[in-house]
């Protein structure tokens, strides 16, 4: 029988036992849907981490370095953290040797940062986060402004009080009120605002959009690091990953050679990017990937038994017209590949609801939780594989009893 014909024949037959057919699908249509489910939300946990937040923290093609990972994701032991304490600061004077050492068309910035009591006269003071930065750090950020401007030269040469805020320090230190041109403090010094950032966004409901940054030379640093000349990082973006690779070697070989390091001791600084920084979260994905598919296999052996135990119902009733078609001239493979075909339709059919309804569960999740969900084609593919290979499979046996059936004795069948 041809192919189309074979499908034809079992949506027909699946249309007219719709009740057998429904509980037939079940199993499958819940075990993809799962599969679907969870796996997108592992994705989108995936590329929240990945672009929202540590892409956002660092940036891509991006380093930074510190003296210890700014990002730890997953327990650090309580040696870990003495081992930290016990690094030599990253200091002004480490500045200029670095930026000497980088390859050609690369960017970089230094920056100071802490959270810090801004006040103005239209609102009660916030904390915010505060930033004191040098170079090339809103380019290397990728930051615009969407009013006003950002630094100038002779600002940042002589460490002028003006200040570029985000969105939301904007919103809740100048409420229905122009911020440009006016002031605000810090540390009891006045500071004008010269610039609103362009939006942030936010991960795991903590706004991006809570800071204010200012010129390293500004007075406001020596709140942001209480010892002289020390600062939090310097962040060096090359424009491809090769570039930056070599930019790393050279800050490292640099900085062991200035923190006088012997070939057998480890690094006491951190050279942190966002792949470093997502090294245990991607771990972790791994394993809850494999965790969403082979819980919902379970399902799917529960709908492969369903399927196998209907299908042969459906050959105890349908023995007479087996032989019927026996005694016309079909061979065995034809009766086997017709019962094939209406098992592998049906465990298909379930799988496409299956489809449907994970996303839509994914979707649902991500709507009333703050799990985000991205589909990922692969798993789309995995699931319409994984109801044909079950409907193949639990279809086997049924389909070789039906096709074993003697003709005379089936045309005798009632």
């Amino acid at each position: 029988m041809p192919l189309f014909d074979a499908i034809r024949l079992a949506l027909d037959t699946i249309r007219v036992q719709k009740l057998k057919s429904v509980f037939t699908l079940l199993g499958v249509t819940i075990g993809v849907m799962f599969l679907i489910a969870v796996v997108s939300i592992v994705e989108g946990m995936g590329r929240y981490m990945e672009e929202d937040l540590v892409g956002k923290i660092i940036g891509i093609n991006t380093f930074e370095l510190r003296r210890r990972p700014n990002i730890n994701i997953g327990d650090v032991d309580e040696a870990v953290w003495l081992s930290y304490s016990r690094r030599p600061r990253i200091m002004e004077s480490d500045v200029q040797p670095v930026v000497d050492a980088l390859p050609e068309g690369v960017r970089w910035a230094m920056y100071s940062e802490d959270n810090l009591r801004v006040e103005s006269r239209y609102s009660r003071p916030r904390n915010a986060r505060v930033l004191a930065v040098d170079g090339d750090y809103f380019g290397l950020k990728k930051m615009a402004v969407t009013r006003g401007r950002v630094f100038t030269t002779q600002e940042v040469v002589l460490g002028g009080n003006v200040i570029v805020v985000g969105q939301e320090l904007q919103r809740r230190l100048f409420p229905g009120v122009d911020p440009i041109g006016r002031e605000l403090r810090m540390g009891g010094l006045p500071y004008t605002v010269i610039g609103i950032a362009e939006p942030q966004g936010s991960a795991f409901g903590i706004s991006f959009d809570n800071f204010a940054i200012a010129p390293f030379k500004a007075p406001v640093h020596r709140l942001l690091n209480r010892r002289p000349h020390v600062i939090d990082a310097i962040a060096v973006q090359a424009p491809d990953p090769t570039v930056l690779a070599d930019a790393q070697e050279h800050t490292r070989a640099l900085m062991r050679a200035r923190h006088r390091l012997h070939p057998g001791q480890d690094d006491n600084f951190s050279l942190e990017t966002s792949e470093s920084a997502l090294e245990f979260w991607t771990r972790i994905k791994r394993y809850l990937v494999l965790a969403g598919v082979a819980l919902p296999a379970l399902g799917l052996v529960v709908g492969a038994i369903v399927i196998m135990n209907i299908m042969l119902v459906a050959v105890a009733e349908r023995t007479r017209e087996i032989g019927v078609r026996k005694a016309l001239g079909a061979r065995r493979r034809d009766v086997m590949s017709q019962f094939l075909i209406e098992s592998a339709t049906l465990s298909t059919l379930g799988a496409a609801l299956g489809i449907l309804l994970g996303i839509g569960l994914a979707e649902a999740i991500a709507a009333v939780t703050p799990l985000p969900a991205s589909v990922a084609p692969w798993s789309i593919a995995v699931g319409v594989l994984l109801g044909a290979g079950v409907g193949i499979v639990s279809g086997i046996y049924p389909a070789s009893r039906a096709s074993l059936l003697d003709p005379i004795a089936a045309l005798r069948q009632e």
